[in-house]
């Protein structure tokens, strides 16, 4: 056993070693040999850095900032670039590519590394001017007609992580495609010329390549601002926070181009930070991160608050509810089916998509409402590609406060639009005498209430999501809430995913694509009688509670 446990740690030794004389970067050097001068006692942190690569997942590459395989370094986005510029050669895409960041540690001086790279490789690199949103990132690369886009951000992810999100131009990425995050089998042939980089002496680094200008951002917000109507109310007082990301300059501006009063900002949250120094946790949907923005929203008397993420792809949208007892939140499904029904309402017609774990309220609409619908796997690189072709897309949203309101502009979530098209239907409802709450409720009273609610749980031990996948398949509940399951789905191998239904309730579990967590998604659907919405949502919230705690217990974690 000891011998087994030396011969370990001196694999580890090596492997380290090796790492050591080919990392570009000399604090991360320093930071490794830190590590490897601890040992034996740091031996179960230099295995976890070099427990295996980075790999292209949902959002790309993620991972914390730290030196090793295992980490968001400068070795690892060298690597990363070398692979993505040469499989964009092997594939024959011509134009430049494009680079965008946001202000977490690192994301400039990666933006730059992957620049320099794709100039050493004979191919134009484009830089974004300064820290800005992600869908400012996705609108250039149609807008600029690139081989593809790269942008720097871990988005809601905690301060000690970044990452790294590809996008495909229009040559490689088709109709459907074009400026969306990658899929496979695109994915795989960027992760396989990735491993097949030699040593990072030996790539080839380029002058910086071109700076853009302020240009590109004021052409966002210039069609930006056309996707909502120029003639409707814009009597609204919002208030906003970025939560220390990117997304204020891009959000004001567009509010005042529109018409609107420009949103007031949560001071201590304005400026980029990529410590997030007044969250704990830099996602608008944890508890407590939304707190200084409802103290802003009643001080100010606002109509009507809205959160972005750090990178600005995810909308928030908070609002007065007097049967909560003051401010919500809104679900991102309540969202989403808001801003699907004004859509419609406005004449949009083609395709309305969502993914499996959102509501199926959006398809029961549709169904109403004689419009093409569809489903894909969680991630918006799905939702962008969703349907056979027979429709264009026109909206598609996912309940984790991703919306894309006008996908010919951004093909991606959009925080900015969406937050636009929202002030634009609570403007509307104002000036009538109504609020969102109100049309919800109009909705619930046509189509029954539709309440959701997840059930997570963060590990620091990815095993115990694959054993509680493993037993949820081996010991699949029969009855939920008292009533027989009607349907049990496996989706594997296409994607790690369980989907349980009854006549009136729904379950989907699922490992997250972009944390260590497991994830079920709960739906209970309460008709409404004699147009009591008040007592079909109260039935609804008790079953989901319920629904909850049967749905741990079966998971076991």
């Amino acid at each position: 056993m000891a011998a087994d446990l030396t011969d370990t740690l001196d694999d580890l030794r090596e492997r380290a070693r090796r790492w050591l004389d080919d990392d570009p970067d000399p604090a991360g050097r320093e930071e490794l040999q830190a590590v490897l001068d601890r040992l034996p006692e740091s031996a179960p942190e230099l295995a976890d850095r070099f427990a295996g690569p980075l790999t292209f997942g949902t959002a790309g590459l993620r991972g914390p900032l730290r030196a090793g395989p295992n980490g968001m370094n400068l070795a690892v986005v060298t690597q990363a670039a070398a692979g993505l510029v040469t499989w964009l050669a092997a594939e024959g895409a011509t134009g430049p590519l494009v680079i965008g960041y946001d202000a977490r540690r690192g994301s400039k001086e990666f933006a730059e590394r992957t620049a320099e790279v794709a100039t050493g490789a004979g191919r134009p690199a484009m830089l974004l001017p300064r820290p800005l949103p992600t869908p400012v990132l996705a609108y250039a690369v149609r807008h600029l007609d690139a081989a593809a886009g790269v942008m720097v951000t871990a988005s809601h992810n905690p301060p000690e992580d970044n990452g790294y999100k590809v996008y495909l131009g229009a040559q490689l990425g088709g109709a459907t495609g074009a400026g969306a995050q990658i899929v496979p089998p695109a994915d795989r042939g960027i992760e396989a010329a990735i491993r097949a980089v030699g040593p990072l002496a030996e790539v080839p680094l380029g002058p910086p390549g071109q700076v853009l200008g302020d240009d590109l951002a004021v052409a966002y917000v210039r069609q930006a601002v056309e996707v909502i109507g120029p003639d409707g109310p814009r009597s609204l007082k919002v208030a906003y926070t970025p939560l220390h990301g990117v997304g204020a300059a891009v959000l004001t501006a567009a509010f005042s181009r529109a018409g609107f009063g420009v949103p007031g900002v949560v001071p201590e949250q304005a400026e980029p930070d990529g410590t997030f120094p007044t969250v704990s946790f830099p996602n608008p949907e944890e508890p407590g991160a939304v707190d200084r923005l409802v103290a802003l929203a009643v001080s100010t008397r606002a109509d009507l608050a809205i959160a972005n993420d750090p990178d600005a792809d995810r909308c928030a949208v908070v609002v007065p509810d007097a049967a909560a007892g003051g401010w919500r939140m809104l679900r991102g499904d309540e969202v989403g089916v808001l801003l699907a029904d004004h859509l419609m309402r406005r004449g949009v017609r083609g395709l309305y998509a969502t993914t499996i774990v959102s509501s199926a309220l959006l398809g029961a609409m549709c169904a109403a409402r004689d419009l093409p619908y569809d489903e894909t796997l969680t991630g918006f690189k799905w939702i962008v590609r969703a349907g056979d072709g027979s429709a264009p897309l026109v909206f598609g949203y996912e309940e984790a406060l991703g919306y894309c309101v006008a996908p010919e502009h951004v093909r991606d979530k959009d925080g900015i639009t969406a937050a636009l098209t929202v002030a634009e239907l609570a403007a509307g409802l104002k000036a009538e005498g109504r609020t969102l709450t109100d049309r919800l409720d109009e909705l619930a009273a046509e189509f029954g209430v539709h309440h959701t609610d997840q059930y997570a749980v963060r590990v620091t031990d990815l095993r115990l999501i694959a054993d509680a996948m493993a037993r949820i398949r081996a010991a699949t509940p029969t009855t939920l809430l008292g009533r027989p399951v009607t349907s049990a789905q496996d989706l594997l191998p296409d994607a790690d995913v369980v989907i349980l239904r009854t006549d009136t309730a729904r379950v989907v579990i699922r490992p997250s694509g972009t944390e260590p967590k497991l994830k079920a998604y709960l739906e209970v659907v309460a008709p409404v009688a004699d147009g009591d919405v008040a007592a079909a949502r109260e039935r609804a919230r008790t079953a989901v509670a319920t629904l909850r705690t049967e749905v741990a217990a079966a998971l076991a974690l």
